[in-house]
């Protein structure tokens, strides 16, 4: 059997670690923001989420109906926050949220009653919207 010279056994780790070095990982694409939380100086934030987001939380919407003093939304609309103010989020076109303060006047069955709060047609978060509250407000998610 024929030894293998050192020099040999050398050059072989050497051109391994040469190699190796020139196949880096390809660079990641750039990850597209989940939930993009835009703080106010004054006022709610402004939520975007992504399509996938969106999926994920399951977001559904109702609407604002009636006019005048009278409104109703759907009851599932309404979020509490921890001094018992209510809101809801209203979309703003596309996947943008914004909460929007409101005042319940009553609630019968599924809908809510309210004296104050978004314009007629103004489409309300009713499914997700403890999820985007809580990207707001940064309760629960590492925030």
């Amino acid at each position: 059997m024929k030894r293998i010279g050192s020099s040999f056994v050398v050059g072989l780790i050497v051109a391994g670690v040469v190699i190796s070095g020139c196949s880096q990982p390809a660079a990641a694409a750039p990850k597209e923001e989940a939930i993009k939380v835009e703080k106010h100086e004054s006022g709610p934030a402004t939520i975007t989420l992504s399509a996938k987001a969106a999926e994920r939380l399951g977001v559904q919407t109702g609407e604002v109906r009636g006019d005048g003093a009278q409104k109703t939304i759907p009851y599932a609309a309404i979020i509490y926050d921890a001094k018992g103010a209510t809101w809801t989020y209203a979309a703003t076109g596309g996947l943008v949220y914004v909460r929007a303060s409101i005042a319940v006047d009553r609630i019968e069955g599924d809908d809510a009653y309210l004296t104050d709060g978004p314009p007629s047609g103004t489409a309300v978060v009713t499914r997700g919207a403890a999820e985007l509250y809580g990207a707001e407000t940064g309760v629960g998610g590492g925030h």
